[in-house]
């Protein structure tokens, strides 16, 4: 597990662990800067966010951030120095998995002390925080015809239906000319499955063309659905084409809409919120500030019950070790590494990709030198607690607590698997200002940084930069995001949901041939 609590501000640098080579700065720090609590002065212009060799770092040495090797340095660094990708070496090294060794069970707290919320309960049992119809493409050529019947049902043409938040379309840009067997076609119907099922939605309409590689029948087949009052299916070609599908989706929607808005809001306990955790350690702040906030409010999560979705499978490269060592048993650390090795061996081998070194220019202008750096951070929204299952993408999620879901990196997809697999609700840490958002689960985003939050405040639900600025503690910030996950989940609409995002976001992985 990374320390965090041995933290400390000092000046213009924030010191993260006492055998830490590195502190990072709390500012813009100019040349000749003293910093008496390190005993050095400033010998470049260093940005707020990047980090500052604390002594000496000789050729070879491996640079420690958190007490975690986040690289090595490529020549002597002084003191004073800001140190990163021109002067750090990213290179692979050994770690110890470890597995289960730090496993400690979670301390529930009783039923009747668990906080609550008001969801929307379905006929099996499931919850949702949201109250949508919505309408799925097999393939990308009956993608404007979903779109059609979802532009159809303006806010004016539902305001009789107070109850439905609204009506959406999930396109996408696959379905044909790809592997008709194999993982990626089982990946994209798992993903279409999990939406279709989705306690957020009160019911779905799924539209094919009727030629295309994934065919309706063999959707339905694989995943164990059955066309009924909650889900119907039409096929373009045996409809009429364009024109008549879209009558016809539309007619069936409106059919729907009655029974949509029967679905009311009841009180039921936090231990049905499924919590997708997204964004990686976007800056040199997010591994200080909103990522262990959000760790912090996943722990206060896990405690009553609830789950939290780590994901991100490159976005925790170079600290799995740390993740592993909290599993519940060395079944679970093992299907971790299996995925990480997939990664590394199979899907990535010679590409020009972040779990090769590389992060993006927006991270690299952020402060973070390479992925080691990056996956620290984006580890800490996880929480401290056990890990107690891994999951393939866009698998159901059926295990209580924290959990892990292999993903890639790039948030859309990312967050497109993990309501796949159940999430209700998707919280978003930024350090350089995502303009991100989802549906049917509803995202909530956590600055990193006040001047980023400031300047982007339409866009922000929390400013997790109040911890930097010293005004309120990391535990004190993850209640604050707890409480946010109770009234977002209860029907408060999120910066994300007011500005209209999340009807672009649904983006299923490709990771198959295209033919």
């Amino acid at each position: 597990m990374i320390e965090i609590s041995e933290k400390k501000v000092i000046g213009p640098i924030i010191r993260l662990h006492p055998n830490d080579n590195v502190v990072v700065a709390r500012i813009d720090a100019s040349i000749g800067m003293q910093v008496p609590s390190e005993n050095f002065s400033i010998r470049s212009q260093v940005p707020a966010g990047y980090k500052i060799a604390a002594r000496k770092i000789n050729k070879g040495e491996p640079i420690l951030k958190y007490n975690v090797i986040v690289g090595f340095a490529n020549t002597d660094i002084d003191a004073g120095s800001m140190v990163h990708s021109h002067n750090t070496e990213f290179r692979e090294f050994d770690r110890d998995y470890a597995y289960a060794s730090e496993y400690k069970p979670t301390q529930f707290l009783p039923e009747n002390e668990r906080a609550t919320f008001k969801g929307i309960v379905r006929e099996d049992g499931k919850v949702g925080t949201r109250n949508y119809i919505g309408i799925l493409s097999t393939v990308n050529c009956s993608a404007t015809v979903v779109k059609k019947i979802a532009e159809y049902f303006t806010p004016d043409r539902l305001a009789e239906y107070p109850n439905i938040d609204g009506v959406v379309a999930f396109a996408h840009s696959i379905g044909c000319g790809m592997e008709m067997t194999g993982e990626p076609m089982q990946l994209l119907r798992r993903t279409m499955a999990g939406y279709a099922r989705h306690p957020n939605l009160a019911a779905a309409l799924i539209i094919g063309l009727g030629c295309e590689r994934n065919q309706l029948s063999g959707l339905l087949e694989q995943e164990g659905l059955q066309a009924n009052s909650r889900l119907h299916t039409f096929i373009m070609q045996e409809t009429g084409g364009t024109r008549k599908t879209i009558e016809a989706g539309i007619s069936a929607v409106k059919n729907l809409l009655a029974n949509a808005n029967q679905f009311k809001r009841s009180t039921v306990s936090a231990s049905n919120l499924v919590v997708g955790l997204q964004c990686g350690g976007s800056d040199g702040f997010s591994s200080i500030t909103a990522n262990p906030a959000l760790g912090a409010a996943v722990d206060i999560l896990v405690r009553h019950g609830g789950t939290g979705i780590l994901s991100e499978t490159p976005e925790i490269y170079g600290v799995e070790h740390t993740l592993t060592r909290r599993a519940v048993s060395k079944e679970v650390g093992e299907k971790l590494i299996q995925r990480i090795r997939w990664w590394k061996d199979e899907y990535s081998v010679n590409r020009d990709v972040q779990i090769n070194g590389k992060v993006s220019p927006g991270n690299q202008m952020g402060g973070l030198a390479n992925i080691f750096e990056k996956s620290l951070g984006s580890s800490m929204k996880g929480g401290t607690g056990p890990l107690m299952n891994v999951y393939r993408y866009a698998e159901p999620v059926t295990t209580k607590g924290f959990v892990f879901m292999d993903t890639p990196g790039f948030d859309p997809v990312s967050a497109t698997g993990q309501i796949a697999g159940g999430a209700n609700l998707i919280a978003f840490t930024t350090g350089r200002g995502s303009m991100f958002g989802s549906k049917p689960a509803p995202c909530i985003k956590l600055a990193t940084n006040t001047p980023m939050y400031r300047r982007l405040t339409e866009d922000m639900d929390i400013n997790c930069g109040e911890i930097l600025d010293g005004t309120i503690s990391v535990q004190e910030m993850g209640q604050k995001i707890f409480e946010l996950f109770l009234r977002i989940a209860s029907g408060e609409k999120s910066k994300s949901e007011e500005l209209g995002l999340g009807d672009h976001e649904f983006v299923p992985w490709q990771i198959g041939i295209m033919s």
